[in-house]
C-alpha cells in the first residue's frame, strides 16, 4: 500500500526532499548484505510505498508540495531533478508570493480557506495514482506559519475528505531558545488542532538533532540540511520495508496502519518519539563493528531513561520493580526520571535479525498497568542493512514530549496577552487560545497519570 507525503511550509519542503533522497538512495544501493532477490523485493516495496513510475521509468514521488511562497518549493523540485534517481511531478506542487509571517492565524483561517480547492484537488490527484492507499503522511514545522497554521488546517481537510485513510503527522519541534518569538503560541495552536484529526503525531526536537550533528555526527557547522539528512535518515529507518510479526516472510503490505496499530492502543495518547543507533559520520562506519546484545542494552537505556542518544545515557535510571514501595515524599509511585511508555516497537535491520534476544523490552515494569507488555510491545525485521549500517536498530515509542514546557512558556505570554492581537486581527479568538490550552492540558495530564 502507498504512502501520500503532504510537505507544508519551508520547513516541510526541505525534510522531504531528504527523506525522498534517503529513501531512493537506500532502496537502489547494493549495501544490502543480503541475497539478491531479497534486495529486488525490499526496492518494488520501497517503490510502491512512496513512488510512481512514469513512462521513462524514473520514480516519481508520492508528494504534494505546499507553500505560501515559491523558493523554497522551486529549490526542492530541482534537487529531486539533479539527482537523476527519482523526480518530484511538476504538477503536484503548489505557492503565492506572499508567506504567512510566522502567524498561524494568517495560515490557518486565511490561506487555508483561500486556496482549499486547489491543495485538496493536489492530494486526490495523487491518491488517485495509488492502487491502494495507506494514508497519508504530512511533514511540517510547528513554529512558524505555512507548516503549522496552514499544516493543521490542511490535516483537518485530509480527515474530512479521507474519512477512513491514516494520518501521521511529523512534526518539527522547535528549538527550546527560540527561532521566532511567537513559536509556543504555534505550538499549542497547531498540537491541539492536530490532536483531533491526527492518528497520530511523529514528533522531532530540534535541540535534540542538533546535538546528534554535533556530537554523533562530528559535524562543526551545522546546516539545515545536516539537520534535515539526519531525520530523513531516522524517518527512513521505521518507514523502510520490514517483515511484521504477522507479516511473515512478505514486507508489510500497510505501513501506516501497522504502525497505529501497534503504537496507538488508546485515541487520547498519539504523541511518538523516535530513537535510532547507531548514528555516526559515514567514513567512520568501516572501522566500527556493531553487536545486537550491545545495541539493544543501548536501546533500552535510552528508553528508561528518556535519552535521545546514545551518547551521555545515564545509566543509573532503573525501571521500578513492581510491587515494590517508594518514600511517601513522592505522590507517584513511579522513581523520578523514569519514563513509562504506552507501546514500543523496534525495528531491526540488518544481518542475524532473527537471533536477537528482545525479551528485555517484554519487562512489564516499562509499560503502564493497564496493557499486557505482550500487546505493549512488537518487532519489525529485516536481513536488509539500511544506509551502508550493517546492523541497525529503531525504537519508535508513544510517551510524552517536553509539552509542558511549550504550553507552560505559551500560557506566560497569553496571561500578559503579549502578541495576541497578530491572531485576534485573522480571527483567532481569545476562547481559541483557551480551548487549545484545555485540550493539551487534558493531554499532560492523561500521560501523567500513566
Amino acid at each position: 500500500m502507498s504512502i501520500v507525503t503532504v510537505q507544508l511550509g519551508q520547513c516541510g519542503n526541505q525534510i522531504g526532499g531528504e527523506v525522498f533522497n534517503g529513501i531512493c538512495s537506500d532502496g537502489r544501493g547494493t549495501h544490502g548484505l543480503c541475497s539478491k532477490k531479497e534486495n529486488e523485493s525490499y526496492y518494488d516495496a520501497c517503490k510502491e510505498r512512496f513512488f510512481w513510475e512514469e513512462k521513462s521509468k524514473v520514480p516519481v514521488a508520492r508528494a504534494v508540495l505546499v507553500d505560501m511562497e515559491p523558493k523554497v518549493i522551486s529549490q526542492t523540485l530541482s534537487m529531486a531533478a539533479r539527482s537523476g534517481y527519482w523526480k518530484y511531478d511538476d504538477r503536484a506542487h503548489f505557492c503565492q508570493k506572499q508567506g504567512s509571517g510566522n502567524n498561524w492565524a494568517n495560515g490557518y483561517s486565511v490561506h487555508g480557506p483561500k486556496h482549499k480547492e486547489v491543495i485538496m484537488n493536489l492530494v486526490q490527484k495523487e491518491a488517485e495514482k495509488c492502487d491502494r492507499l495507506s494514508g497519508f503522511l504530512t511533514i511540517m514545522s510547528l513554529a512558524g506559519g505555512t507548516g503549522s497554521g496552514l499544516g493543521a488546517f490542511v490535516t483537518q481537510c485530509l480527515r474530512d475528505a479521507f474519512p477512513t485513510s491514516f494520518i501521521l503527522n511529523h512534526v518539527i519541534w522547535p528549538y527550546g531558545t527560540g527561532e521566532v518569538i511567537v513559536q509556543n503560541y504555534n505550538s499549542v495552536l497547531t498540537l491541539s488542532h492536530l490532536y483531533q484529526s491526527s492518528d497520530a503525531l511523529l514528533v522531532h526536537e530540534n535541540d535534540v538533532v542538533h546535538k546528534i550533528c554535533a556530537q554523533l555526527m562530528n559535524i562543526k557547522q551545522i546546516s539545515f540540511r545536516d539537520a534535515n539528512q539526519v531525520i530523513a535518515h531516522q524517518l527512513g529507518s521505521v518507514f523502510q520495508p520490514t517483515y511484521t510479526a504477522e507479516g511473515g516472510l512478505h514486507y508489510s503490505r500497510n505501513p501506516l496502519g501497522d504502525l497505529m496499530e501497534t503504537l496507538v492502543p488508546h485515541p487520547e495518547f498519539k504523541m511518538l518519539g523516535l530513537r535510532n543507533i547507531p548514528q555516526m559520520p559515514e567514513n567512520s562506519l568501516a572501522y566500527s563493528t556493531f553487536s545486537w546484545p550491545g545495541l539493544i542494552k543501548h536501546l533500552r537505556q535510552m528508553l528508561i531513561a528518556n535519552a535521545k542518544m546514545e551518547e551521555g545515557i545515564d545509566w543509573q535510571v532503573r525501571p521500578p520493580c513492581l510491587g515494590s514501595s517508594v518514600p511517601s515524599s513522592h505522590s507517584t509511585n513511579k522513581p523520578l526520571h523514569f519514563n513509562t511508555s504506552i507501546a514500543n516497537l523496534v525495528i531491526l535491520r540488518g544481518k542475524d535479525t532473527q537471533s536477537v534476544d528482545l525479551g528485555s523490552f517484554r519487562d512489564p515494569s516499562l509499560y503502564t498497568s493497564w496493557l499486557n507488555p505482550q500487546d505493549a510491545f512488537n518487532a519489525w525485521k529485516t536481513p536488509r542493512a539500511f544506509n551502508k549500517y550493517e546492523k541497525s536498530a529503531s525504537l519508535v515509542s508513544n510517551l510524552l514530549k517536553p509539552l509542558d514546557d511549550v504550553v507552560g512558556k505559551a500560557w506566560n505570554m497569553f496571561a500578559s496577552k503579549a502578541y495576541v492581537h497578530q491572531y485576534t486581527k485573522f480571527g483567532i479568538e481569545e476562547e481559541d487560545f483557551l480551548d487549545s490550552f484545555a485540550a493539551l492540558e487534558q493531554v499532560i495530564s492523561s500521560y501523567t497519570n500513566l
